[in-house]
Order: structure tokens, then C-alpha cells, then sequence
């Protein structure tokens, strides 16, 4: 699986952020403490993806999003002190990656994925992914085309085809960029989560998403905590300190983030029995 990581207030150095406490992301690397049981190591790249300040005075802009990947372990990677910690921004996403038995390790496949302002990440693994999230985007065609958004926006596979690797994360991202269109934020997560575990109640999917002002992530199996200080909020797969802020959040939960506040609510998901192996 993956460990991931997401902030959002004051202008924070980019690379401090990865490198940041005695059990920073950047160690989680290869000292993961929860992994539960999905791989022991996240060796197999890494991405950060942070935002840039819009022109000021251009009326109705959006912070837009970059990003630095790549498919080598992150501790191998002199651009992590020597060059993201030039960068400041006011939100972050990244992280390291554990690449699933069968899926490739390259520079395509590392999370963060990005499109205009967003920001995606997967913690996770969805068993036999291909036709699992075909069959949700036929629920998500049949749902709209019953309701107020546009037949055509999930109506053929060949959506797919605009993934950037041949992964669950990538082909998952396909699916939120299309309900990021028609739904909000926190609608698109609790569809996408509640069409992938009718297919597949086994599917682990912690799922990360940032604007650049807001943070939103899912619970489902893997673990995520939340760090709420007065001026900035970080949601992180473990926490990276012993600061005693730092609370747990309960499987199943989809959680709201902005700088100094966070809520946190119950998924509304199918009432299939999940089995863990």
C-alpha cells in the first residue's frame, strides 16, 4: 500500500513538510508503523504535489496545483533537501509509495495525480481493479443519467483511457476528476468509496483529495490521523510526532479539512459484510 500525507494553512516549506518529526513521511518510507498488512515498505517512488498563488486580482482564480514524482525510493532523492525545501505553499499532498503485486513501478503510477487545481492520492489496493471499476463506472452512468447531470459523462470504458498508469490509484482518479464536475467534493469521495465496495468489499481505500484550500479524505481499512492546531490542519496515515494533538480517525469516516478545522463524519456505505483477510 502507501502512506500519504496532506496540509493546508500558512505557507509551510514544501520539503520540510515530507521531512518533518522523528516519524516523518519521508521515514515512513521504510519504517512504516501501520501498515496493516498491506506490505511492510513504500519503496516504489514518491510524489509531492503543492500550490501555487494565483495572480492576484484575476477574478475568480485558482491556486494551481505542480508536482515533483519519482519512481525511486524517496531517501535516494537529493531533490527532496536540496530543492523542495526552497518551495512554500499554503497546501500540500504527498506520498511514498508501495506498489501492488503486478502493477508497474514508474514515474506515472506515483501519487499525487493532478488536474487544473486538484490533488489525489490513494492508500490502498482494489482486488481485481479492471472490472471492479468497470462495473462502477456502469452504476455511476446509470445514476446520472437518472438524475440532473450529464448522460454522456460516464457512458463508455473508454473514459479509462485518459489514465496515467495502468493502476487502481489512476483509473480511481479518472473516476473522482468526472464526479469532481457534477458533485462536491465530499459527495464524489462518498459515491466513488459506496460504488467501489458494492463491487468489492474487500477493497482498501483511504483516499486523499486537496484544492489547494480544503483537504478531504475516506477511511476504509488503513490508517489516517489528524492534527488540528489553531492556524492549519494536517492529515497524515501516521502521525509524524508525539504531539499530543494528534487523534485517530475511525474507520469508514470521510473527513473535512481546512486550515485550523476539521469534521468528521460516517460514510454512508453498502450493508455488505466486509471479510479481512
Amino acid at each position: 500500500m502507501c502512506r500519504h500525507l496532506g496540509y493546508v494553512g500558512p505557507p509551510v516549506g514544501v520539503g520540510e513538510l515530507v521531512v518533518r518529526g522523528p516519524h516523518s513521511l519521508f521515514v515512513q518510507a521504510w519504517a512504516p508503523s501501520e501498515m496493516r498488512a498491506g506490505g511492510t515498505i513504500n519503496a516504489d517512488g514518491f510524489g509531492v504535489a503543492w500550490w501555487r498563488r494565483a495572480d492576484i486580482g484575476v477574478e475568480g482564480a485558482r491556486d494551481a496545483v505542480t508536482r515533483y514524482r519519482n519512481q525511486a525510493p524517496i531517501w535516494t532523492d537529493p531533490a527532496v533537501a536540496e530543492v523542495l525545501t526552497q518551495l512554500e505553499s499554503r497546501s500540500v499532498i504527498a506520498a511514498v509509495r508501495s506498489a501492488t503485486v503486478g502493477m508497474p513501478v514508474e514515474r506515472s503510477a506515483c501519487a499525487p495525480f493532478i488536474d487544473e487545481h486538484w490533488a489525489f492520492s490513494h492508500n490502498g489496493v482494489i482486488p481485481e481493479w479492471r472490472a471492479t471499476l468497470v462495473a462502477v463506472l456502469a452504476d455511476l452512468a446509470e445514476h446520472f443519467a437518472t438524475s440532473t447531470g450529464p448522460p454522456t459523462l460516464f457512458d463508455s470504458p473508454a473514459l479509462f483511457l485518459h489514465a496515467e498508469a495502468l493502476t487502481d490509484a489512476a483509473a480511481l482518479w479518472v473516476l473522482l476528476r468526472g464526479l469532481l464536475t457534477v458533485v462536491t467534493p465530499a459527495d464524489a469521495l462518498s459515491l466513488l468509496t459506496a460504488a467501489v465496495l458494492r463491487h468489492q468489499p474487500t477493497a482498501r481505500l483511504n483516499l486523499l483529495l486537496g484544492n489547494g484550500t480544503h483537504l478531504w479524505a475516506t477511511t476504509c481499512w488503513h490508517s489516517l490521523s489528524v492534527l488540528v492546531a489553531e492556524d492549519y490542519t494536517v492529515l497524515s496515515s501516521e502521525p509524524y510526532d508525539a504531539d499530543p494533538r494528534w487523534q485517530p480517525v475511525d474507520d469508514h469516516r470521510l473527513v473535512t479539512a481546512t486550515p485550523g478545522h476539521c469534521t468528521i463524519t460516517a460514510l454512508e456505505l453498502p450493508a455488505t459484510e466486509r471479510v479481512r483477510s
